[in-house]
Parts: C-alpha cells; structure tokens; sequence
C-alpha cells in the first residue's frame, strides 16, 4: 500500500503490516489495512455512549423553555460549551441577531351566528412538572405572521394546499376576502397562508384535527402520547421555499454589522394574519359553519358535521407582534484533522426549542453531545481523524433555520473551499432507522447501517428498515426492488432542518438521519414536549438514543477517515433516471389534467358562486402542452451513469489486493475533485422566482414548503404549467449532470492511470 502513514491513529505502520486483507470487509474508500484500523476505532466508539447520559443531558437541557432570546436559551448553549470544554475540546460559541417576533396581542373569536372566543392557552397538567412554566413559555402562536386585525366570514378548505382550493372551485365557493381555516399536515404550515393570500383570503387559522394529530391515533396525553384537546401546534410560517435563516439578512450571515431590509422590504413574511389553534377551540368554530357537507377525503375526527361555509359562521382574527431583534447562540466545536485538515466534515443539531422542546431537538441535541464526548475519549487513547471534524449546536432552528444559515453564509467561502459532507439530525425517537439525503452518500449510509445493531430486534437497524420497507410496500415492483437491490433508497432532502443552507444554498453532500416510528407525536411544538412526555411515551429507556449516536458518529468517523472520499454515483446515477422517468409521467398526467378540466368547463361542471361580488376570474379553457423535449435530460442521465460505472470500475481497479495503490498526491487531487461533484449540481442563478435555492436536482417545493422536489426548476414548472420554465430548466439540469458526468469521469481517468 502507497497511501499515506498515519491516517488514523498512533502506531498506524506497524498494524498495517499485521492487517490481513481477508479477516475484514474493506470500506469504501479505504485499503483493507487501514479499513481494519477504522473499523477497532469505531468498535471502541460505540461502546462509549451511555443511556444515563443522554437521560441527564435531557433532562437539564428541557427543565425550562429555551425559544431563542430568552435566557435559558443562552444558559444552554453556554453549558453545551462548558461539557465540550471539560471533555477537552476546542469550542466556542459564534452569536448572531436575528429577527424573532413574538406575540403581544392574540384574538380568535367567533362573532356570528354567536359567541365564542378561543382559549388559545394550553393548560398545565398535574402529573407533569414542567407543563406549569406558564411565566416562561412562548404562547400559541406563528412566528413571522403579517400583523392584522380582520372580522371575515369563515370558510372551511381542509388542508389548505393548491388542490383543495381547485375543488373548492369545483363545488363554487371562493375564499375572497374571507378567513380560512385549515387543518395541520399534507404541507408545511406556512404553505397554508401563503395559498389562502393568493386566493383572496384576509386571515388564516390553523387547526390540529384529531383525525392525525389526537384522540383517532390514540390515548391523548397524559394517559397516552396524542394531542390532548386543548394542545397546539407553534411553528414559524415564514416562506421558507423563498430563502430561510434571517429575513432581514438573505444570502449574508447576519452580524451586529450586517447590512439588514427594511421589515417592509422582506419577501418571507405572510401577507396576512395567521394564528394557530387547538382542535378543542377549533370545534366551535366548524360546527357554526353551513354550505356544502365537504368530501369524504375533507373529514377530521371531531364530533361535528364539517361544513365548507361561507357563513354563517364569521370571525374575528387579530394578530400584533413584538418585532424585536434577539440574539443567537451557535456552539462550534473543532477537532483537526491529521491528514487532510483542509476538508471538513460538518456535524450538526439544533438547541433551541419552541417551549421545553425535550423530543424536538433535545432529543438530537443529546445525541450530539454524547457523540462528541465518545470522540474526545476516543482522542485521548490516540485515535486521530483524517480531516477535521465542525461539530455544529445552532440556535434558531424553530423559527426559521436561522443558526445554521446565518453561520454558513458568514463561513460560505470557506465551506465551500473545505467541507465535503454535511450530517444532520434532529428529534428523535424509538424505532425505524430513517434517512436522506445526496445519493452520492447512498451507498456510503447502507454501509454504516448494515454495522449498526437495533436495540430491541437483535439484527442490524439496515435489515430492520429493509423488513419494514418490504411490509409496507404497496406496489409489487416496489417490494421487488426493496428485496433485490444492494442499497436501501434513501429520501430525498427538501427542507425543514439545519441541512438546508448546507446542501440548498452551497452544495455540500448531505445527510439527515434519526429513528422513529414507533412512538406518537402528538405533542409537537407543543408545552407537552418535555421531560416527561419523553421518558414515558417515546424512547423511554434512551437506547435509540444511543443507537442514533452509534450510526451518526459511525458515519462522521469513517467519512473523516476514509483515504478516498466514499462517494458513490450508480446509486446516484439510478435515481437521477427515475426523476426523469417521473417528470415524463408527470407530464402526461398534467395533460390529461388538462383535458378533464376542460371537459368539465365544456359541461359545466364548475358552479357560480352564491355572492358574485367574491368570484374571481372565471375558469377558462387551457391549451395543452404538447411537448417538452426531455432529450438533454435523458442524455444526461445516461452520460451520469456511463461516468459512475466508469467510476466504479476504476476504483476496484485501483484497489486490487485490497490495497488503495495510490500515492499522496494523487490521493489529494482525486479528493478535491470528488469533493466538487455536488457543487456541479449547482446553479449560479438559482431555482426560477428563488436565487437563494441554487441545487437543480433537490429543493423544498414552493408549495410543499419541506417536501423535496426533484429536479425542481423542471417539475414545478410542469405542476404550476410554466412550460416555457419547464423546457429551460430542462436544459439547465442536464447541463449540470453532463459537468458532474465529466467530473466523475476526469477521477475515475485518474483512477486508472494512477496519478
């Protein structure tokens, strides 16, 4: 082997020598000596994490609410420094001001056909010690809603996203000048007021319908993990698809000295007021409503007969906020790397909570902390990384990415210049183990998980999602394909969590990961997220806790330590060719749209609405796209998959005998370009109506808000009928697969001839 000496640890020649090449499985991107190393260090790294820790850390880290600018918020960040500090590592915290409003004034009232005023107030439980900090807490509210004070006849529109108001149109009723009421899920919640503006509403309020956030999914809390009656969901509405992280400050970190917009001036605040609610307060306000008995698919699980409306029903919204600049708090730890210090694998959680916040993020948070401690033990017994490791704790995650974008736009030129992965993780619970992220990174996670034991089923957590995948697959094909291909398929990324600027905004190879599934989550943003609801209904004795450290810190080790950056580009490659395949389907699926839509205009079908004065345009006859040349596209997909098969090829060519038979500098050289290949994907413009977003193959849809869409600038111009953006963007993604498809392709040419 002619790789470099010293890669991992002290002493790394002598056991080269006594490494056997057949009592190992080589990892990727390493010889078989240097994979036997790894695999003792990440042995004696999983044995570190202990529950008690995890429970201890919880259990300080959520004893009072910590939204960002109140002062147990600070308290955390500076006792996360000071337990990174006592273990020995190099930490510091970077602070950041941000806009955070908070709520001064709060109305939602029905007003006719009688009165009822909503509580807005969730109220403590006995049993549970921490729910009582009303003093503390941030009330029920949306972070970044437009200020307003309107009194609105209200119309029911069930989730609130594009297609529910083409069926509201369908059946004649317009929500113009009216206010909405929407349940939570199918979107994120900031796409409810976003729609309800552009359709003419006034106000929007969103509710939690026990129909998937109460007593139909179970026993409501305390007796059970669901929603109670009175629980509501917090959570920011700012638009998120348009840029997150600080609205005053896009695109710059947002320093005491950072040039800031005018609050007129922002493009992410709602254009009207919204305010969520409690399915408790939000019983009233449905059973006043008349009109149309709504669909089958529109009905929740309250004891009343869910009307559309409008009227009689009429409401009285009023939002006024504080607009108040707040202080962050990032706690940055930095462990450098013996090798390569100049590429960086980026580690990050949040610490910030909406109210105590125990499962989002404490849950992530604590796993973080422990990781970092098992490394620090770790360093003290010799071991080195390769490249250096950022362990990232943000603050202001909730309200808007705020953290974590305002550090990687202050530190953008150097990430850009040295990161190569980023790894998330967030909330956490008991079960499944779940991840997305670049399909570069696909096979490289498969390999982690196979090496990772679920607590409670004794086999690997890989098998485990594999079993489950295969249980719950609803298409033949798709069951087939879990069963025979090599890799389980990992999500793709849109948004939602502390990745976003990491692979959005700057290109850098993602991970998000966590377990779940098998604990309820009706107490999300909620004071019911805490301490005890933790410890009783979700991942109660912290074993998945630990799991989730073994897996993240597994893969934050061996991406630090691989001599060859272990990107992988068939998996990639195979996905990208299913994207295309979907749009094409996509495609005709809009076109039959199309010509069903308009046979319904032909029939009539589509009714006038009872007060004209709120109709707006009528619907009019659409033409139908007859084309949209894919051909870039597909040859693009076809130019990625000959480059990673190439690829492929010409690393186990590389790595015959098991050894990585490549020197220092072709070893850096090849590592560079491979820490480009997700830059390529980029564009320098960004997606169309949103420059902040500049990857072309993942994004947050503009009306899915965290749902991924791939091959974004293309699908959405498809599903919002912009052909013309659809055929540019066209030519856009397939310009960056064919400078990715070169990219893997000069490395794999290196590969063979050696240098």
């Amino acid at each position: 082997m002619r790789a470099r000496a010293g890669v991992i640890a002290v002493g790394l020649s002598s056991l080269l020598m006594a490494a056997s090449s057949t009592d190992v499985q080589t990892l990727p991107g390493y010889s078989a000596a240097s994979s036997r190393i790894e695999r003792d260090w990440e042995a004696k790294f999983r044995d570190i994490p202990t529950p008690q820790n995890f429970r201890d850390y919880m259990q300080r880290l959520s004893a009072r609410p910590h939204h960002v600018g109140s002062p147990y918020d600070k308290d955390n960040a500076e006792w996360i420094l000071s337990k990174f500090k006592e273990w020995g590592l190099d930490a510091k915290i970077e602070t950041f001001e941000v806009l955070f409003p908070t709520p001064k004034e709060r109305v939602v009232e029905l007003v006719e056909p009688k009165k009822f005023v909503a509580k807005l107030q969730e109220p403590a439980v006995q049993v549970d010690p921490t729910s009582n900090q009303q003093a503390e807490q941030l009330p029920i509210y949306n972070a970044y809603s437009a200020d307003g004070d309107v009194t609105a006849p209200l119309v029911y529109v069930n989730y609130g996203v594009p297609e529910d108001y083409e069926q509201l149109e369908r059946m004649g009723v317009s929500v113009k000048g009216a206010i909405v009421i929407a349940r939570y899920f199918h979107s994120w919640r900031g796409i409810k007021p976003k729609v309800a503006a552009e359709h003419g509403a006034v106000g929007c309020i969103i509710y939690s319908d026990p129909h998937e956030d109460g007593y139909f999914e179970g026993d409501v809390f305390p007796g059970g993990a669901w929603r109670p009656s009175e629980g509501a969901q917090r959570g920011s509405v700012m638009d998120l698809p348009i840029y997150p992280g600080d609205p005053l400050t896009p695109g710059v970190g947002a320093t005491k000295d950072a040039k800031r917009l005018q609050l007129k001036g922002v493009t992410t605040l709602t254009k009207i007021p919204v305010l969520p609610i409690s399915y408790g307060d939000a019983q009233p306000l449905l059973g006043a409503l008349k009109g149309n008995i709504v669909p089958e698919s529109w009905r929740g699980s309250l004891p009343v007969p869910y009307h559309v409306g409008p009227g009689p029903a009429k409401v009285h919204l009023k939002v006024q906020s504080n607009w108040d600049i707040k202080t962050l708090y990032d706690v940055i730890v930095k462990i450098p790397g013996s090798v390569n210090p100049d590429q960086w694998i980026v580690r990050g959680n949040h610490h910030d909570a909406w109210v105590n916040g125990a499962e989002d993020p404490v849950s992530g948070t604590v796993t973080l902390m422990e990781e970092a401690r098992a490394l620090a033990t770790l360093l003290k017994q010799g071991w080195k990384p390769g490249r250096t490791i950022i362990y990232g704790v943000w603050d202001g995650e909730e309200p808007g990415l705020l953290g974590s974008t305002e550090w990687a736009e202050a530190h953008a030129d150097e990430l850009r210049e040295h990161a190569a992965v980023y790894v998330n993780t967030d909330a956490n619970g008991r079960g499944y183990l779940q991840a997305g992220g670049s399909h570069s990174l696909e096979n490289f996670m498969n390999g982690v998980a196979k090496d990772i034991q679920d607590p409670e089923k004794q086999i690997s957590v890989w098998k485990r999602a594999q079993l489950k995948a295969i249980a719950n697959a609803t298409k033949p094909d798709d069951r087939q394909d879990t069963r025979q291909r090599a890799d389980l398929r990992i999500d793709a990324l849109g948004s939602g969590s502390d990745w976003t600027v990491f692979l959005d905004h700057l290109g850098l190879a993602s991970l998000n990961l966590s377990y779940g599934d098998e604990d309820g989550g009706g107490i999300y943003h909620s004071i019911y997220d805490d301490f005890y609801w933790y410890t009783h209904f979700s991942d109660t004795d912290f074993s998945y806790g630990r799991a989730l450290a073994q897996t993240v810190g597994t893969a934050v080790m061996r991406l630090a330590n691989a001599e060859l950056l272990p990107f992988e580009f068939t998996d990639q490659a195979d996905t990208v060719h299913r994207y295309v395949d979907e749009l094409q389907k996509l495609l005709k699926d809009k076109q039959e749209e199309i010509t069903e839509r308009n046979k319904e205009l032909e029939e009539g079908v589509f009714s006038a609405t009872a007060d004209p004065k709120k109709t707006s345009a009528p619907p009019v006859r659409e033409e139908i796209p007859s084309h949209l040349n894919f051909a870039p596209l597909q040859n693009a997909a076809d130019a990625l998959t000959r480059a990673a098969e190439h690829y492929k090829k010409a690393l186990e060519g590389a790595s015959k005998s098991g050894d990585l038979s490549l020197d220092s500098a072709t070893l850096d050289s090849l590592n560079a370009k491979l820490l480009q290949t997700e830059r390529k994907l980029m564009s320098a413009d960004g997606l169309p109506g949103r420059p902040w977003y500049r990857h072309l193959i993942y994004a947050p849809g503009q009306y899915t808000g965290y749902g991924a869409k791939t091959i974004p600038g293309v699908r959405e111009g498809i599903e919002q009928k912009k052909w013309k953006q659809a055929d540019e963007q066209i030519v856009h993604a397939a310009t960056a697969l064919q400078d990715e498809a070169a990219l893997i392709d000069s490395a794999a040419q290196q590969l063979e001839s050696g240098k």
